[in-house]
């Protein structure tokens, strides 16, 4: 068969381009591959790239690598952990050294930590799967340290123009610090998906409709709907709820007065799709160890009303406190949201995957004052139970985790923004075993997880969540190499690890950072192959790919 040319054709045309130029102008070098995003997919697509002899540059919009593994994740969401192989689980098996080290133990003995996070750290285990986030980055910059992988911090796309690109193949990336990086191969990392989206490749956002791809987790669910899958039960929007009761309306009972913050008008009909998207919040690092504890502080623009809604459901009978409270060690938590009104901010994130870079910021900080002022009234307010309170105010955030003075940190919880759509999407039948791909180029296993997407009222005049769905998978399911590549008329040589095809649903189970890790490493293979083979990234031969997988430890099956 006569190899494909094409790609690496442009490529060394780009090359004679730029000899051409000034002789009084410095030739651009051109990276092997290009890295746009330091989250825990771009680190392990890095380290790979380094590890196959590629040049490669890792551009980070933010002064932090690690993305929400170093941002607060810590209780690592896997559902089965034999299928985390290669990079993603030499990454846990060096935290779990790191934590064998008595001297990372400064807050507690380690024979005091008990693990009781949802993914149990086994004694008898190779690897360790909870960790504070400052162990991650330690644990990152070790593990890159020693390889030539060059990091530039703090450079952002410029999005206000498109990549550079001849025909299907991108040449060079811009910041908006005006540094121009050319590439062979490129990977976009991000959460966002903003280099895929830059480079005119097809995308989705939100919710598709349960009918365009035979689902039926898709979509708006409504309140209370329980359904029967291959893998067990599937609970909708009764987890993660109101007590019922709690009245919308600014004065309560008085529809005149208008309804509350957040709360949608409309509602959809059932199935139906839309731009809605799960809710994100910030992955709290608490501490109750007083010398290490910053308090609660009630923020500036702390307004009552926007928590009129927390108040009424305690006074409806509501209990407990609205957080998974999950142990880690050196006595501080992975801290994330439950019940009804908690640390997602439900219906606040719709514009954020699109918006410019100043509107992200101000949705962040719409973020981070929300539960910043939630925190202060849960341990303060005179309408909060006493015993909640008292409890509350045992906690705060750690003085030292992150940069800010507050101890909050930077990296919002992005549980979902673009969603590539290539010549395969991966939905909730691949999920379900009822599809079985066989070019997997790592695994998923954990249950398809959406938080809520809106807030609405319901048929009886009261306030619910809508949006989340909790449904179990009864066996790990392969991610098929299709899935990260774009279609190859739309760019030949672009890898997305992490905005990749999939539905809403779907995304909903890969979406977890060891399997991010997982698909990093893949594509940082399937990129080196290309420039070896002088081919795109789509058409590398799934047996040739798989071989080399395998012999860099990946799990397909």
């Amino acid at each position: 068969m006569k190899k494909t040319k094409t790609l690496m054709a442009f490529i060394s045309l780009f090359i004679i381009s730029l000899g051409s130029c000034n002789d009084n102008k410095e030739k651009q070098a051109i990276t092997d591959i290009v890295i746009y995003g330091g989250t825990s997919a771009g680190i392990s697509a890095a380290i790979q790239s380094a590890r196959l002899g590629k040049s490669v540059v890792l551009l980070e919009p933010t002064n932090r690598l690690g993305g929400l593994t170093t941002g607060g994740l810590g209780q690592t969401d896997i559902g089965n952990k034999q299928i985390i192989g290669g990079i993603s689980r030499e990454f846990y098996q060096n935290i779990k050294k790191y934590y064998e080290d008595s001297t990372n133990w400064v807050w507690q003995l380690q024979s005091e930590y008990k693990d009781g996070g949802q993914t149990r750290s086994d004694k008898s285990e190779d690897a360790m799967w909870t960790f504070e986030p400052s162990a991650a980055l330690k644990v990152y910059h070790d593990m890159i340290k020693n390889l030539d992988i060059q990091i530039i911090y703090n450079q952002r796309l410029d999005r206000t123009t498109d990549v550079q690109k001849t025909d299907n193949t991108i040449t060079s990336i811009t910041m908006e610090s005006g540094d121009t990086y050319y590439g062979k191969m490129f990977i976009d990392a991000t959460y966002e998906g903003d280099l895929l989206a830059a480079s005119g490749v097809t995308y989705a956002i939100g919710r598709e409709a349960n009918s365009q791809f035979g689902e039926s987790l898709n979509g708006v669910q409504a309140n209370d709907t329980t359904q029967t899958l291959s893998g067990g039960l599937s609970v909708n929007s009764r987890n993660h709820n109101f007590v019922q009761g709690v009245d919308p309306y600014i004065i309560s009972g008085d529809p005149s007065s208008g309804l509350l913050a957040g709360i949608n008008p409309t509602f959809a009909e059932d199935g139906s799709g839309d731009k809605h998207i799960q809710a994100y919040c910030f992955r709290m690092c608490l501490t109750n160890h007083t010398e290490n504890r910053i308090p609660f502080e009630k923020p500036e623009n702390y307004n009552e009303l926007n928590y009129e809604l927390l108040f009424r459901n305690y006074e409806a009978g509501y209990n407990r406190i609205p957080w998974i409270n999950s142990k880690m060690p050196n006595g501080k938590t992975d801290t994330n949201n439950r019940d009804g009104f908690s640390t997602d901010f439900i219906g606040e994130n719709y514009d954020y995957p699109e918006a410019s870079y100043e509107e992200r910021e101000q949705i962040v900080q719409k973020h981070l004052s929300h539960q910043q002022g939630l925190m202060w009234a849960l341990a303060n307010h005179p309408r909060i139970p006493e015993d909640i309170r008292e409890e509350v105010s045992r906690w705060g955030t750690c003085k030292d985790e992150f940069d800010n003075e507050d101890g909050w940190q930077q990296q919002l919880y992005i549980r979902e923004a673009r969603r590539m759509i290539s010549d395969f999407v991966i939905t909730q039948k691949h999920c379900e075993r009822i599809e079985i791909v066989h070019d997997g180029v790592g695994m998923a296993a954990y249950g398809m997880d959406s938080h809520h997407t809106q807030r609405y009222i319901n048929s009886k005049g009261k306030v619910s969540n809508e949006g989340n769905v909790e449904a179990h998978v009864k066996a790990p399911f392969p991610i098929s190499y299709r899935s990260i590549v774009p279609k190859k008329e739309e760019c030949s040589n672009l890898l997305i690890p992490v905005c990749l095809s999939a539905t809403h649903i779907a995304f909903g189970s890969v979406r977890m950072e060891p399997v991010f890790m997982v698909l990093g490493q893949s594509s940082s293979v399937i990129a080196s192959l290309a420039i070896d083979e002088g081919k795109s990234v789509q058409e590398i031969p799934y047996d040739q790919l798989r071989k080399e997988l395998l012999n860099v430890g990946q799990i397909l099956e």
